[in-house]
Parts: C-alpha cells; structure tokens; sequence
C-alpha cells in the first residue's frame, strides 16, 4: 500500500466518522450520511477526492452481504406462512409501481429498458427507515406499522429477479432481449436448486462440525466461506454475486445457527454496506443539476404520491380499514436502499444515461430526506380525513407481522439442566422464549423436539439484539459463566434499561458483585436451583402467586421429573457436573420406513421411560395419549435412564 493509498482511507474513515455521529445525534438515517460523504468525497466536488480502486471494489460486496442477512431473516417457511396477504401486498406494489412509473417515464421520452428500471427503483422501500422511524415513535406493534414493516420486507425479496433481469436489458434488439431474459430465469431457477440441496444436505453437517470446535474465528471463516462461495457459484452461472449470497441466506435461515450467523456477519455488512453508500454517492454530480433539479424534484414527488395512493388502495382492497390503509401507504412511499443497488447496476449495464441516472439518484434521496417526517406524522396527515379504529394505536396483535420476530418473551442464556427446567415451566405457563447455547449438540437435540433453540452466544450484543433483546420481558442467565454473565447484564443495561435479568451463580459469593452490575436477582445453586430459578421467573413474569406455589407442589410430588429433565448435549462443553448421571431426554427422529409408523404409543410398551412429547410438522405436543398413532418423520422426546433410553431408542428405530 502506498502513502497516498494510506492518507485516502484515512481521509475516508475521518470524515465518514465525523459526518455519521453527526447525522445520528441529528436522529437522521445512519445510510444518508454515507450518500453525503460520497458527495463530499467524489470526483463532481470541490475538495479532495478518494480514487483507491480497492475501496470501490470491497464496496461492491455491501450489497452481497446485505442480501445475504435479508435471506437469513427470509427462511422459505417464513414466507410461505406469508404468502397470502403481505406477500401478494408486497409484490403487488412493486409490480403495479413498476408499471405506472414505468409508464409515465416512457411518456416522458425514455426508452422502454429504462423506464422499467425507473419503475423498478421507485418501487424499493426503505425497510431501515421504516422500522427504526416507527420503533422510535413506539408504532412498530401498530396494525400499520406491522404491516408497512413487512411489506418492506418482501420488497426486498422481489429485488433478487430485478438483480437478475437489469442486467440484461441492455442487448440490442428485443428477440435478443427475450432468449437473454429467458436465459437468465433458467439460470436463476438452476442456481436456486444447486444451492437448495446443497443447503440441505451440507450446511446444517458443516456448521454442527464447526460449532463443534468452539472457534470465533473457524465459525467467522466459515460463513464468509458460505456467503461468497455460493455467491461465486452464481457468478459462474452469469448472475449477480448477491443473488447467491441471497439463496445461501435462505438455507441458513432454516437452522439454529441463524441467529450466530446474522451476528458474525454483521460488522462485514455494516462496514461494507457504508463503503456501497459512499460510492453511491460518488455518483452524484451537481453539476448536471443546474437544469434538472425540477425533474429531480417532480421525480421525487411522483415516487411518493405514487407509491402512497397505490399502496393504499391495495390494502383496502384486502379488507383493512380506509384509515389504516393510508397510513399504510404514507410509511411505505418512501425510496430504498435497494433502489440505490439496482440503479448502480443498470448505470454498469449502460441500460440508463449518466443523466437520467442523476435525476432518479437525486429524487429517490429527496423522498429519504422526507421520510422521517412522513412517517413521524402519519396518523396528523391521515386523521384529519379519517377517523382511526378505536384502540387501534399501539395494539399489539393487530395486524399480521414478519415471522419470526418474537415479543414479550423469556431470552434464556444456556440451555443445560437448568435453562431447560425454566423453559418446561414457561412452555407450561404459554409464556414464549427464546434459549441460546453453545454446545451444538444438545442445540442439535432441542431442535429436533422442536424446541426455540439457537447456537449462539448470549454475551455478544448482536446475538442479544437478534433474539429480540428490545421486545423481551425478562433474560434469564441459567449458566455458570461469571465473565459472560457480566457481559449480558452490560448489554442489557445498554440496550434495553429497566429489563429484569435473573442470574444463577454457583454459591453467594458472587451475588452483590452481580447486583451491583444490574441483576434483578441473583439466585445462588442449591439442592433446589431448578425449582427456585423456574419459580422466581414465573413471579417476576406476573404469574399468580398461588398457580407458582401448585407447580412447585406438583413438581415435589412427581419426584422432580420436570427439573431432572435434560439433553445430555456433549459432555465436553458440558457446565454441569451432575449432568453425567441420572435420568435425562433423548429425541428420537423416526426414519422413512422405519417399523414402528402406525403403532400407538401403548403398542410399543417402553419400558422406564416416559414420552414427554411427540413432534410431527414442526408441532410440539406435550404428553401424548397412548393411543397417539406414530408416523415417518416424528421425533419422540423419551426421558430415563441412559441404559433404559438406549434399549426404548433401539425398538423405535427396528
């Protein structure tokens, strides 16, 4: 690296420091400020100008790693669980966006490829802008909040085939244009089945061998690997690296390793995500402004009428309230980051003119500069034409939202014997939650009973943040590991004040130093850890006294079976010394063919052991009547002793 090479990143990383803390204490989208430093910084402005290739060419992977966390957070059962109203919303609105901009731009003189990728980058929304503006004003649970959040979502989802089509909009002749289109959708359909087989018969295997090892860094290496491996495989196939970073997500998401993966990932997203921000702002040139600042203005003006009366009428006509659906469409008219990332891939492509590219650049951040107001006063621009629903603001089970987010739930930190016993009492008392751990062969065993179970550690921020640490009710440090427990009381602390923790500690000698650090209780090991542990987190959860002292009761009486209950896990990373003895759980996944399908449970006449549950289609039923027929494909939670577990394992399994 050269000097000059040097003093430029330097110079990049002052000033986009400088302008991004100055931007955030002004409560302005962290992604604008990176637009402005572009400028700053760009070859069309006065001052000193960034011209290390290097920088643009790490920039390009922002967009890789983004899609990749929008593929994480997009498992393909989250979208088919969705695929009726926020799905047809959401692609709905970009498809009829795409066509009435699309339209008006071809009026107005453009060629027809270009037209369409005007269209298609009015239609992008702004999901950071949405969620972070609506989270701040306490609107995210409303019902049109949930759903401008989710139709946000699913925009970026109809971005991938926009990925794949810009680029070829550029061939000569329109027969050309068709065998390239058709080429590139059978290329993107093979790429999807290659990198859906692959996920599921590799990835899972890979990851649990590379948890296995307890290595940051090996995990690190690992999702890189994945991320720009598939994303390489894509580029082979003549389609866009993101695309395949997108598909890997998907698969991911599917797995306990979701959560430690977005983690990981993270800061190389971020980091990266700013640098494609500044180069798309090095883009922008004033100097072509001086006569089209009107067109840029009315651009941005028919981006958000558009998109707002569009919007509005698609979910009234899904039966929604007339108030709800404008306010609706006011927080989702505002321009997206995705945008910016198709209009750089069409300007690559030559498919649009440095010109046009200019005015739709200028407009699509005029409509994100206005945003926040938008969507700060939605309900004063709306209410003085409608009248909203009584009750309506703030309802938390209003409306549908994106799966997989949870809320008012219990965040579990360690998953042995003792965060399992408090999880058997809150999956008793219907309380949700979220438990990680780190050994992934008991996260491996949880999982197949069907249990909320996520590889990951509890003392990173970002592993907080993903399982919801912001919407918890209370966080549970179940494990024995003093130092971690420190670390999740800070970040609770930092992100979320006032949210009740409960530590376990091994004897009293810790528990002022605990108290002193933020815990709201500190509760020491004893011969009744479990019971006291589970008890005091169902009192701080607002469970009636007297149903908390019936469990305990009942639990005493059945000799402890549900605080005995445990995965084994591996013993290696075992923090339990009476883990290696007693009675425990054991899941048993039954095969295709195998013997026992259509025997009851009574037929089959376990000895010593007891079914606690039975999982079939990822529903979990708790102590199953004997009669309950079993079928290819369940998973049977026996608990025992080891030897009679074995012996119970072996007659399922033939």
């Amino acid at each position: 690296m050269t000097a000059a090479s040097f003093a430029q990143i330097l110079l990049l990383l002052g000033t986009t420091a400088l302008v991004v803390a100055v931007f955030q204490w002004l409560r302005v989208p962290s992604s604008l400020a990176y637009l402005v430093v572009g400028v700053l910084l760009g070859p069309h402005t006065g001052g000193p100008v960034i011209e290390n290739p290097e920088i643009h060419g790490a920039a390009e992977f922002g967009i890789v790693f983004l899609m990749f966390t929008i593929g994480l957070n997009l498992s393909l059962p989250q979208v088919h669980a969705l695929r009726h109203l926020v799905l047809g919303l959401g692609t709905g609105q970009v498809v009829l966006t795409t066509l009435v901009v699309g339209a008006a731009a071809f009026a107005f003189g453009l060629s027809p490829e270009a037209a369409f990728v005007v269209g298609a980058v009015f239609a992008q929304s702004s999901t950071a802008i949405i969620g972070k503006q609506l989270a701040e004003q306490g609107e995210e649970y409303s019902r049109h909040g949930r759903l401008a959040v989710a139709m946000s979502v699913f925009q970026d989802v109809t971005a991938v085939p926009l990925i794949v089509v810009v680029p070829v909009l550029a061939v000569p002749s329109l027969r050309v244009l068709g065998e390239s289109l058709a080429w590139a959708l059978a290329k993107a359909v093979l790429a999807f089945v290659l990198v859906f087989f692959a996920g599921r018969w590799l990835l899972r295997p890979l990851f649990h061998a590379v948890a296995s090892r307890r290595s940051a860094e090996l995990f690190t290496l690992t999702v890189l690997l994945v991320s720009l491996g598939a994303g390489g495989l894509t580029y082979q196939l003549g389609l866009s690296v993101a695309f395949g970073a997108f598909l890997v997500g998907m698969m991911l998401g599917e797995t306990e390793f979701r959560h430690q993966v977005e983690s990981t990932i993270r800061p190389f997203r971020d980091v990266l995500l700013g640098l494609f921000f500044v180069s798309i702002g090095m883009l922008f040139d004033p100097s072509l402004m001086e006569g089209t600042w009107q067109w840029a203005l009315g651009g941005a003006f028919v981006l958000l009428a558009a998109k707002t009366v569009l919007v509005a009428v698609l979910v009234r006509a899904t039966g929604i309230d007339l108030a709800t659906a404008w306010r609706v469409g006011l927080l989702v008219a505002v321009g997206g980051e995705f945008g910016f990332a198709l209009l750089a891939i069409a300007l690559d492509a030559g498919v649009i003119s440095q010109l046009t590219g200019q005015i739709v650049l200028m407009a699509v951040l005029l409509s994100m500069i206005t945003a926040p107001f938008l969507i700060r006063y939605n309900r004063v621009l709306v209410e003085g034409w409608f009248r909203p629903p009584p009750g309506e603001e703030g309802a938390l089970s209003a409306g549908p939202g994106v799966a997989g987010s949870p809320h008012d739930h219990v965040i579990i930190c360690g998953y042995g014997r003792i965060g399992q016993n408090i999880g058997r009492f809150l999956e008793e008392e219907r309380i949700p939650y979220v438990a990680l751990d780190l050994d992934p062969q008991r996260v491996k065993e949880a999982r197949i009973a069907c249990e909320p179970v996520y590889y990951g550690d509890s003392s990173e921020r970002d592993m907080l943040e993903a399982v919801g640490i912001g919407k918890a009710r209370l966080v549970v440090v179940s494990h024995e590991d003093l130092a971690a427990a420190h670390k999740v009381l800070h970040h609770a602390a930092a992100l979320r004040p006032g949210l009740p923790v409960m530590v376990r500690t091994r004897d009293e000698s810790h528990v002022e130093e605990l108290r002193r650090a933020g815990a709201a209780e500190v509760v020491p090991e004893t011969l009744e850890a479990g019971l006291m542990i589970a008890s005091q987190a169902l009192l701080l959860l607002n469970v009636p006294l007297s149903r908390v002292a019936r469990r305990i009761r009942e639990q005493r009486l059945n000799r402890y079976l549900l605080l005995r209950e445990f995965f084994r896990g591996d013993e290696t990373f075992s923090d339990d010394v009476q883990s290696q003895d007693g009675d425990r759980l054991r899941a048993v996944p039954l095969p295709p063919g195998c013997r026992v399908a259509g025997c009851t449970l009574a037929e089959l006449a376990l000895e010593n052991v007891v079914v606690t549950a039975l999982v079939r289609h990822g529903v979990r039923e708790l102590a199953p009547a004997p009669e309950t027929r079993l079928a290819e494909g369940d998973a049977v939670v026996l608990f025992g002793a080891v030897s009679d577990l074995d012996k119970a394992e072996r007659r399922l399994l033939g």
